[in-house]
Parts: structure tokens; C-alpha cells; sequence
């Protein structure tokens, strides 16, 4: 007969080794993570058959002190028969969930990250098709499909083409302002996921300056708008900076009156020098698998797709699907 299921939380970062024994990507982050307060024992679950590890979860913030900001980590025993492998990921999932997130408030997003091929590996397909069926299960929907890229020292990065002017962002203000413009038309899953939700296009630009633009550490006198030479009218801007573990383009957008000329390349290229300049040992980006004109941009700029990532969604309570 087996061993009951056990469902509980890390009682302390000395348990860390235990939730090791089953691995993803971000396996190497975790014991940093926990002396920086971005993840906590009572956040880190794991279910026991005796003492084999069959599954583990975890949540992750910003910073310490702030609340499960998302659900990163999910993992299940892949020996274990499909369906038993489900029925106990989704009991790790709602149990867990229960004691970690308050009744009546809408669960942190799903994240993670995938093989580029994943979809064509019919084990890596089945594995992830049944840890996506448990979260379905538990009433997620699946958000959006993301290209993960990479910048690597020695590519070529583009010179100025003198068509664009570039100033450091002055202000919140001077940032939030232009980020509330690029909202109109946005190709972005999670920007399309705040205005259905019902902030405006203001509410949308503050929230994502205040949760993640304004918690780097790196300067920000990277950060840069692009201008038409002479008059001064801003056309985009770009957000190069450091977050808790990579160099990155976090955020790029042109204006609407301004795209279709192509100056997302002379944009981007600006934030790959900045960067660049400052020796960085690689620059990270993302973008949403079906934004096809920046993912061609990212391409032209010689960033390359290593990984892919999913990201699911539960709606707040009471809310009717989107």
C-alpha cells in the first residue's frame, strides 16, 4: 500500500535540499532567493509520498516583505502514471493556495519557462500538457505564449542612424505619460489584460511603473525617450536595466502616431548600446509569441530565442471570464 500524501510547506530554508529533488530552470536561483526574502519557507510546498518527493510549488516577489507576486515554480514527479501525477498536482495547487493567498482575492499569475521545442518533444509536450490541465482544473486560462531572447557580447549592435534623438526619462511622469500613449493599439497579452480588466490605459502605464519598473536598482539615467531631431516630439522610448538577475530590455514601445517607420530599430538599438557600454555579460528581453513585428525587431538586432514561456491567469473572484 502506499505511502499517504503529505501536503505541506518547507519548515525552514534548511529543507531547501528536499524541494531539490525535483528540478526546473530556476533551481539554481532558489537559495539566493531565500536569503534575499523573495521567496519564503511557508510559500515553498511540497507533496510527500514517505519520503520521495512527488511534487513541489513555490511563489515568488520582488523583494522581501511584498505578497506572492507570482506562481513560478510547479513541478510534478514525471514517474508518476498521468493521472496520478494530475489528481496530485491539483491537490498540492488548491491546498497550497488556501493557506498562502487570501480567501476572496484573485490568485497571482502562472509562469513558466519552456523549451523552444517543447511542442515537438512528445515527452517534454505530454509533461507540460498535464501540469497545464491541472491549473485549467483549478480554473485558470492560459494567458499567453512568450519568446525569451538573449544578446550576446560580439554582436553587432546597430550606430545611430541620426533619425532619432535620445534624452534620459526626466521623471515618472515623463515615463508614465508615454507609456500610457503606447497602451493604444498594444500588441502586449498583458497590457490587453489590463484594460479588459477595466483600468484605463493610465491606471495600466502607473501599475506597471510602480510594480516593476520603479523596484530596479540599476540607474536610471539608462533609461532613454526618442525624439524627432529638431522639434523634439517624442516618437518611443526604452527601458534598459538590471532586475534581480539579468540585464534586460524591460520595457520598449513607439508611439502610435509614430509606428510604421521602423524606428523600433533605431529604439531598441539605442537600448542595446546603453546597455552594451556598461559591459554587461549578456541582455535578456521578452515578447509575446504572436507580437510578430517585435520579435522581428529583436531579431534584426541579433537577439536570439532561447526559451519560451506560458503564462496563466485566474480571474478575481467574481469576475466573469475574459
Amino acid at each position: 500500500m502506499p505511502d499517504a500524501l503529505v501536503i505541506r510547506p518547507l519548515t525552514g530554508p534548511e529543507e531547501l535540499g528536499l524541494f531539490l529533488r525535483l528540478t526546473y530552470t530556476l533551481d539554481d536561483e532558489l537559495a539566493d532567493d531565500l536569503a534575499t526574502g523573495r521567496r519564503v519557507p511557508r510559500w515553498m510546498w511540497v507533496a510527500l509520498r514517505g519520503e520521495r518527493l512527488v511534487g513541489r510549488l513555490s511563489w515568488w516577489t520582488h523583494k522581501a516583505g511584498g505578497e506572492p507576486f507570482t506562481l513560478d515554480i510547479f513541478d510534478l514527479d514525471p514517474e508518476l502514471p498521468e493521472e496520478e501525477r494530475a489528481d496530485i498536482g491539483l491537490r498540492l495547487l488548491e491546498t497550497a493556495t488556501a493557506a498562502v493567498i487570501p480567501a476572496g482575492t484573485r490568485r497571482p499569475e502562472f509562469g513558466r519557462f519552456l523549451p523552444a521545442d517543447w511542442r515537438e518533444v512528445p515527452e517534454t509536450r505530454a509533461r507540460l500538457e498535464t501540469l497545464f490541465g491541472v491549473l485549467e482544473r483549478s480554473g485558470a486560462r492560459p494567458l499567453v505564449e512568450r519568446l525569451r531572447l538573449e544578446w550576446l557580447p560580439g554582436t553587432p549592435v546597430a550606430g545611430p542612424t541620426g533619425r532619432l534623438a535620445f534624452r534620459p526619462v526626466r521623471d515618472r511622469e515623463d515615463l508614465v505619460g508615454l507609456m500610457t500613449s503606447v497602451m493604444e493599439g498594444t500588441l502586449d497579452a498583458h497590457g490587453q489584460a489590463d484594460l479588459a480588466s477595466g483600468l484605463t490605459p493610465r491606471e495600466a502605464a502607473e501599475q506597471h511603473y510602480d510594480e516593476e519598473l520603479a523596484e530596479y536598482a540599476s540607474p536610471r539615467d539608462w533609461w532613454r525617450v526618442a525624439e524627432l531631431p529638431g522639434s523634439g516630439e517624442p516618437v518611443g522610448f526604452v527601458v534598459p536595466a538590471r532586475n534581480n538577475y539579468h540585464h534586460t530590455i524591460a520595457y520598449i514601445g513607439v508611439l502610435p502616431a509614430h509606428r510604421g517607420h521602423g524606428y523600433i530599430d533605431d529604439v531598441l538599438a539605442e537600448g542595446t548600446r546603453v546597455l552594451a557600454a556598461a559591459g554587461v555579460p549578456r541582455i535578456r528581453a521578452a515578447t509575446d509569441l504572436g507580437n510578430v513585428p517585435m520579435a522581428a525587431a529583436f531579431a534584426r538586432a541579433g537577439y536570439v530565442a532561447f526559451q519560451h514561456a506560458v503564462n496563466h491567469v485566474w480571474d478575481a473572484p467574481g469576475a466573469s471570464p475574459s
